[in-house]
């Protein structure tokens, strides 16, 4: 029965990558296009257009799988799996509520950021593999992001860690009280920033700035390689939301009942959040990007921490 179990979560955490990233998808598609007053996708699957990125799958399917010939050819076809599956291990330890949870880490909150910090180094492995100018540029940036805005995701991190008491992501959830959402405002900001600039989405994502580089990291990349960066992208999105969720605004906490719907709604709502500020903000300069970083995320954070250090220890 326990090997039933975990066959059964283990799928339904395999189910919940391969449909959640492609919901993300379709959703940035449209909700983009009316943000830009237009259509947006309309005809593939009929309804609105709904099996659009399955068409697109489709289409990187029948493309030619070329490595470049001064390639460093096994880092280079490695690079997309590296990239992606740290996401996939991610998902599995996230909670959408207490009974609705893959694999109930006690230190859950340090493993998914363990995870998700992982995910970059497929990034760094395209460009340095690619023997391409563009492409080591653009692992150059992403490597100077990692940097700088690791330190500001886990210090908000850590400031919800204290604040509950415990690094269990399920922990966080059952101690988190409506009133953090003005006490641990701050945190939440630094965190949704340096997410974004984990998973480099507008505006940060000077890592590929098509207007420079073509497309960074990924310029030697075709077919279903090149779909797995961009399916890493939306699995990034996915795992940023469902944390910002859990640990900020309640998780499966309702106003009526409790459940894991309460989870994926808001995480959907992040979600869109995300969607609005690539269409909202302009890229930001490299410079910009680390002065962002290290005079403004950083101090808030330190604040922050020090903040609720100060409540934990008068509350107990």
């Amino acid at each position: 029965m326990i090997a039933v179990e975990i066959g059964l979560r283990a799928v339904g955490v395999l189910v919940a990558f391969l449909t959640l990233p492609l919901l993300v998808g379709q959703a940035e598609h449209k909700v983009m296009a009316h943000m830009q007053g237009r259509l947006g996708p309309m005809y593939a699957g009929g309804f609105h257009g709904w099996a659009q990125l399955v068409a697109d799958g489709v289409k990187f399917l029948q493309k030619e799988d070329v490595v470049p010939a001064r390639a460093d050819a096994t880092v280079f076809r490695l690079a997309p799996a590296v990239a992606l599956v740290p996401y996939l291990v991610a998902l599995a330890v996230i909670p959408l509520s207490p009974d609705w949870v893959a694999a109930d880490v006690d230190a859950g909150l340090l493993f998914v950021l363990a995870a998700a910090a992982v995910g970059v180094l497929g990034t760094l492995m395209a460009g340095w593999s690619s023997a391409n100018k563009y492409a080591l540029l653009g692992s150059m940036r992403a490597a100077a992001q990692l940097l700088a805005y690791e330190l500001p995701l886990v210090l908000a991190a850590a400031s919800v860690a204290m604040a509950a008491g415990t690094l269990s992501l399920t922990g966080i959830g059952e101690a988190w009280r409506w009133w953090w959402l003005v006490w641990q405002a701050p945190a939440l900001l630094v965190f949704l920033i340096a997410g974004l600039a984990e998973v480099q989405r507008p505006p940060f994502d000077m890592p590929i700035a098509d207007s420079e580089l073509v497309a960074g990291p990924y310029t030697e990349y075709t077919g279903l390689r090149f779909a797995l960066f961009l399916l890493s992208e939306y699995a990034g999105i996915v795992v940023l939301s469902a944390l910002v969720a859990v640990l900020f605004l309640g998780g499966w906490h309702g106003p009526l009942v409790n459940g894991p719907g309460w989870t994926l709604l808001k995480a959907g709502l992040v979600a869109i959040v995300v969607i609005w500020l690539r269409v909202a903000w302009p890229r930001l300069r490299e410079d910009q990007l680390q002065r962002l970083a290290w005079a403004g995320l950083v101090p808030i954070a330190l604040a922050q921490l020090a903040l609720t250090a100060v409540v934990v220890v008068l509350r107990s």
